[in-house]
């Protein structure tokens, strides 16, 4: 059983998203006090928080387990050590996204698809995140109105389908959101949309009414494409979240990262698998760690990876057990393992 949060972990009361992301731990010390961990973290880096912040929703420390420095939640979050060791192999840009540009904050890389690169802001910063060293002011695509993105798109009738990415696009304002998809409907080739979201996990009061009145009114089928990682990081306030999610007509899948010391046993992801689909999402990938500098330490073999997975699918049903895929920069597609 996982301890019951202490008043102080719990966020403000109320569902105003952008009051609790502003609310967010912002210090490591803070984050270790909150947790009973003063002091019994040694390998916590404030050079690597001041490389690449910290920020993490109220709500989502509620979920990690006082006085557990190996929690799977704290792990995904808390600058380490580690992350200042450079590795051969590890770099700025593990996916190639400067290579696949098409357009100011638009990445076309694969046929059919398109991502905008809609913002670079998140709600929770990843230590793994890929994107940790994107230059964003320069590549993003709601500049001018995102008229550069959208024209690029438009001119290409081959793309059927517009992927909003980041950061995390749910971290723009709704009437935001609004302006990009009323853009977007002026392409008449498109025929979905998809969203790769951490947001309704991290900080779930960000489903509300406006955003889920939004969604009702596109135009296009949605695929909404959560970001969890552990069983634990869904609870009552994240299964709701999915409820509305749902209701507003979205397809629900959840693209989950392997990490050394998170989720790498089958126990772990075959509870993963099942805790998503009680909340309605089921599982789409399972992502071999991409080679960004700082994240060696979450490093998983490729022979573990797939040892994993074969036991997960000698487990589960087979629509529970994602695609164990790799990105390669250049390739046509996820690389199956």
């Amino acid at each position: 059983m996982i301890p019951a949060a202490s008043p102080s972990l719990q966020p403000a009361p109320g569902g105003d998203w952008k009051r609790l992301w502003r609310d967010a731990v912002r210090d490591p010390a803070e984050l270790l006090a909150l947790l009973d961990l003063s002091g019994r973290v040694p390998e916590l880096s404030i050079q690597a928080a001041a490389e690449f912040p910290l920020r993490v929703p109220r709500g989502f420390v509620a979920r990690m387990r006082p006085s557990d420095p190996h929690d799977p939640l704290l792990r995904q979050v808390l600058p380490l050590d580690d992350e200042l060791r450079p590795l051969p192999g590890f770099g700025l840009d593990a996916v190639g996204d400067a290579a696949a540009k098409a357009g100011r904050g638009l990445i076309h890389k694969y046929r059919g698809r398109a991502l905008l690169i809609a913002t670079g802001s998140c709600a929770v910063h990843c230590r793994y995140c890929f994107r940790r060293h994107f230059p964003y002011a320069e590549e993003t695509a709601a500049a001018e109105g995102w008229r550069e993105a959208v024209s690029a798109i438009a001119a290409d009738s081959s793309i059927e389908e517009a992927i909003l990415s980041g950061g995390d696009p749910l971290s723009l304002a709704t009437p935001k959101l609004a302006e990009l998809t009323a853009s977007l409907t002026e392409v008449p080739h498109l025929r979905r949309l998809r969203i790769h979201t951490r947001l309704p996990v991290v900080l779930p009061e960000r489903v509300d009414p406006e955003l889920v009145a939004w969604l009702r009114g596109l135009p296009w089928p949605v695929a909404i494409v959560i970001h969890a990682n552990h069983a634990q990081e869904f609870d009552a306030s994240v299964d709701a979240a999915m409820a509305r999610l749902r209701e507003a007509g979205a397809t629900l899948l959840n693209q989950a990262v392997l990490l050394r010391g998170v989720n790498d046993d089958v126990d772990t992801l075959a509870a993963l698998s099942e805790r998503g689909f009680d909340a309605g999402v089921l599982p789409y990938y399972l992502h071999q760690l991409d080679r960004v500098r700082g994240a060696a330490h979450f490093e998983v073999s490729d022979d573990r990876a797939r040892a994993l997975h074969r036991a997960l699918s000698a487990r589960l049903s087979g629509y529970l057990v994602p695609k164990l895929v790799r990105e390669v920069a250049g390739d046509p597609g996820k690389r199956p393992l």
